[in-house]
């Protein structure tokens, strides 16, 4: 079989490409960088999105039998919006189905809804929407907070601890998450393939923190003398903005941190994926958060170096 994986040279992407790879299937890419240095070498073809171009995509897609799409965007930058995320989803979409494709497996975010308050998760709801009725079958995966090496907001708390002498805590800390690990939503993705069915799930680690208990952890072993300190949510952005700005990038989005305080990062179904932050964490510690890791540099400033 054939899949088609957006963005295979990215982060979820990449897991999902390597799944799929391990069970003998041709893979290709769809991605923004397609000159990007491709892990795979290769293995994994890669083409670019040619939103503007439908038939060109559809060529990309056309002899697959499944798309896997992680495509869209953190915050809004550089002339990139949600609408336009929106847009080129659906012509991804419509392109699938002239293509033949038989099933396409997207990945939400927990809490989506097409009437959020919150553009990030209204944006993932309209998404959601564009895929139901693109007529293909499809499960939408809806991950929480995903963990992994090359993930960017956990280790850039990490980072936040090792730099600076005190912490943030918006408001009392007391809201929740369940962090899953990104080789088992990729696990999950992939097997929810299998078969033609449509179904909608959330992708849930077995572990539930407040989020005052996730960034003890990450210190206790970094810099277990760090000062936490409350602080309200306008006074935590201005200061994620001031530190974004000194780092050429986005620190934290007003969505990100309404939505984490909201409690968006949780779901009400049981746990599907094994892998415990805890265990990850302890093996993965004096690593995470020597350098930052800029969602800019990586998405939208990329260039061939030669």
């Amino acid at each position: 079989m054939t899949s088609v994986v957006t963005g295979a040279f990215g982060y979820i992407g990449k897991y999902i490409a390597a799944h799929l790879l391990q069970q003998g299937e041709e893979v290709r890419t769809i991605t923004t960088h397609p000159d990007k240095p491709n892990p795979f070498g290769d293995s994994v073809r890669a083409f670019s999105y040619d939103f503007g171009e439908p038939e060109r995509l559809a060529a990309h897609l056309t002899g697959a039998d499944v798309l896997f799409n992680t495509y869209w965007i953190r915050f809004e930058y550089g002339g990139a919006t949600f609408q336009q995320a929106i847009q080129n989803t659906e012509t991804l979409f419509q392109c699938a189905r002239q293509a033949g494709i038989r099933k396409i497996v997207h990945i939400s975010v927990t809490n989506a809804a097409p009437d959020s308050t919150l553009p990030y998760y209204a944006g993932k709801g309209q998404q959601e929407q564009a895929l139901v009725h693109s007529g293909l079958a499809y499960s939408i995966i809806r991950p929480t907070l995903v963990f992994g090496k090359e993930d960017i907001l956990v280790n850039n708390i990490a980072w936040l601890v090792r730099k600076f002498p005190v912490f943030p805590i918006f408001g009392d800390g007391n809201y929740h998450l369940q962090p899953v690990f990104v080789e088992d939503l990729a696990q999950i993705a992939v097997s929810a393939a299998q078969d033609d069915e449509s179904t909608v799930l959330d992708a849930t680690g077995p572990e539930d923190f407040q989020f005052r208990q996730f960034v003890h952890l990450i210190a206790s072993r970094i810099r277990p003398g760090v000062k936490f300190v409350k602080m309200s949510p306008a006074l935590g952005i201005g200061l994620g903005r001031l530190i974004g700005m000194g780092m050429g990038d986005v620190l934290l989005t007003r969505d990100e941190l309404r939505g984490l305080m909201d409690g968006m990062l949780t779901s009400s179904q049981a746990p599907n994926a094994t892998t415990s932050f805890s265990s990850w964490y302890e093996a993965n510690y004096d690593r995470l958060g020597q350098t930052y890791s800029s969602e800019i540099e990586r998405h939208f400033k990329w260039q061939n170096p030669r």
